[in-house]
């Protein structure tokens, strides 16, 4: 089917009108809505029969498409028709006007008068030929003015036919038909006039009308009325494209100035607005005497520290100055320290009062405590004894282990049937998988093999994600690794401490070994101290039993100290060493988080040890320093 424009779809509305009330019952409108959108796009029968399906049944939609092809043809030779007889007549009318008769109506016809100059029309086709009027001239005027008269005749007969074809506005060919006829017609008349093509009256040029204009600035005519000039409207897509941009460039000019206009509106001019430009900074002047009073300071401040150099200078030479540091740093002697009691404590139980209470000559003393009984002391528990008593761990192999689970498990299920027997719990799905899907459902998988693959993968997926979600369940917080972790290095003492103490020949200046020493300490939890000394750094460290041996491996073997050389107090460059001096138990902690403590002197070190009460670390660790010094004077 041939593509149609929208008049001609609105001429023939009324025809597919009538063909819609004879075959369809109802859903006129929207049957009839299908058939112009088929018309309109060119659909061929099955596109066009698959549209209208939806309305009514496809019989009736064939049957409907029919007589659309019907009335389709029948517009189409009608058409033909009409053009063609349109042509006829216009080959008629040029065939009489130059016979210049017809067959039966010469004789009858009646002489008239010839067309005077003035009856000529103003506006006459360029396209006359002077020997057409030359021809004209030749002729007799009996001969012109019945010429005339058929012409008129033809031209009147193709006003009425013209007049009673129906008006349509999509059949341009007929108007341009028309205006040819027009144009031919006024040939004619100039051929039949004699006047040749030197004598044509030229076409009168109307000039532009005036543009009068009122006071309020309209367009009007002579008489005052307002008159309505028509706006062309764009079609190119870029002319409408920018009068779209013109006319959004008006509504937000508009839409700003209500703004503006709304904010003025609410504008008080009371308030005094800041100005936007920024202040000039104007000129501060200093105080005079300022500068001054600065380098007074300055020269007050350069001359104390010169007198303090001078003073600490002249203490140095006289030794105060060391003499004042030591007796700082030289601990108190008690002076009760070695003051021999009276009486000891256990004879003040048999006293009376004390020992001032006199009998006579004699001291009191309280008969009732003096008896031929023997006192026992309080039976205490030792103190490295722990309160919960300790059992030896018992360690299975791996088929007693194996053994064990297989039997526990075996319990498990035989409860677990237990219960489903009694109804307590529902029984578990079989357990399906792709492997065995085939085996296990049998008919029912062949039967609709879609449907029970789901329901497999469904409950694989089932499967998987409770497993996943018991291994969440069982996993440990980022806090609970923490301290499964302490845990697992940490160990317990409160049975006793295990302590070891080492000797350095130098740790002070190796800074990457002194990090290890207390790094290491740290991350196994241990407690304890490292004190620099010249020749003798003693290292304790204080822990567990397991602790100590990864102690001990860091400090014999994982840190090469004989890489490093070392200065004897003869100067002489010897390589470092490392000794483990002691090693045993104590009951409590005697220091705190690894720490590094530097003493100038041996005195003052001793005294840091006897202040944690354990100065026989100190000695243990000194006397094999100057024991080996003597050994090596000695080789």
């Amino acid at each position: 089917m041939s593509h149609l424009t929208q008049r001609e779809i609105e001429s023939l509305r009324p025809d597919l009108e009538r063909i819609v009330a004879e075959k369809v019952s109802d859903n006129h409108s929207d049957v009839l809505t299908t058939l112009e959108k088929c018309l309109y796009s060119g659909y061929d029968r099955k596109r066009a029969t698959e549209k209208l399906s939806h309305w009514i049944d496809s019989k009736k939609a064939s049957r409907l498409y029919d007589k659309l092809e019907d009335l389709m043809e029948r517009r189409k030779s009608s058409s033909k028709l009409n053009k063609r007889g349109n042509d006829d007549a216009d080959d008629k009318v040029i065939k009489k006007i130059r016979t210049g008769y017809e067959t039966n109506e010469v004789s009858n016809a009646k002489p008239a008068q010839p067309p005077s100059v003035a009856a000529i029309p103003a506006t006459l086709p360029t396209g006359v030929a002077p020997a057409a009027a030359a021809d004209a001239k030749s002729l007799t005027s009996q001969q012109i003015s019945m010429m005339m008269a058929n012409a008129q005749r033809e031209i009147e007969e193709r006003k009425k036919a013209l007049s009673t074809l129906p008006k349509d506005p999509a059949n341009q060919e007929d108007v341009e038909r028309a205006k040819k006829i027009a144009m031919l017609q006024a040939q004619i008349k100039a051929k039949l006039s004699g006047i040749g093509m030197s004598a044509i009256i030229p076409p009168v040029q109307e000039k532009p009308k005036p543009l009068i204009l009122d006071e309020q600035g309209r367009t009007v005519d002579n008489s005052g009325r307002a008159i309505s000039i028509p706006t062309l409207a764009p079609t190119l897509k870029a002319n409408i494209r920018a009068k779209k941009k013109e006319t959004f460039n008006k509504t937000t000019l508009s839409t700003e100035r209500q703004q503006e206009d709304q904010s003025l509106k609410f504008f008080d001019e009371r308030i005094a607005a800041k100005p936007a430009l920024r202040s000039k900074r104007s000129l501060r002047f200093h105080e005079p005497g300022k500068f001054q009073q600065m380098a007074e300071k300055m020269r007050m401040k350069a001359q104390l520290e010169k007198l303090q150099n001078e003073i600490s200078q002249i203490a140095r030479k006289t030794g105060i100055s060391s003499a004042t540091k030591l007796a700082l740093i030289a601990p108190k002697q008690d002076s009760h320290a070695e003051d021999v009691p009276q009486m000891e404590w256990w004879d003040s139980v048999i006293l009376s009062n004390d020992l001032k209470t006199m009998d006579g000559d004699n001291i009191a003393i309280r008969e009732s405590a003096i008896t031929n009984l023997i006192e026992h002391p309080t039976q205490m528990k030792p103190p490295n004894e722990p309160i919960k008593q300790v059992y030896l761990p018992v360690f299975l192999t791996k088929a007693e282990q194996k053994k064990l689970r297989r039997q526990n498990r075996r319990e498990a299920w035989k409860e677990e049937q237990e219960k489903i027997r009694l109804g307590l719990i529902p029984p578990p799905e079989p357990k399906l998988r792709i492997a065995n899907l085939m085996r296990a459902l049998g008919n029912e998988a062949v039967q609709d093999p879609t449907k029970i693959e789901s329901h497999v993968r469904e409950q694989m997926a089932k499967r998987q994600k409770a497993h996943e979600d018991a291994n969440n369940a069982r996993k440990l917080t980022a806090e609970q690794k923490r301290e499964k972790k302490i845990r697992k290095v940490k160990e317990d003492v409160s049975c006793g401490v295990s302590v070891a103490v080492y000797r350095i020949r130098e740790l002070n200046t190796f800074h990457s070994k002194k990090f290890k020493v207390e790094q290491n300490a740290k991350q196994l939890m241990m407690t304890g101290v490292v004190v620099l000394f010249r020749d003798c750094c003693v290292v304790v460290v204080e822990g567990g039993p397991k602790q100590q041996k990864k102690y001990r491996r860091l400090m014999m073997h994982r840190i090469k100290w004989d890489e490093d050389m070392v200065k004897n107090a003869d100067g002489n460059e010897v390589p470092n060493s490392c000794v483990q001096v002691w090693e045993g138990t104590s009951a409590r902690r005697h220091f705190g988080e690894m720490k590094f403590k530097l003493f100038p002197m041996e005195k003052m070190a001793r005294e840091f040890f006897q202040k944690h009460q354990v100065e026989h670390y100190w000695d243990h660790g000194y006397t094999g320093a100057v024991l080996e010094a003597c050994k090596q004077e000695d080789v």
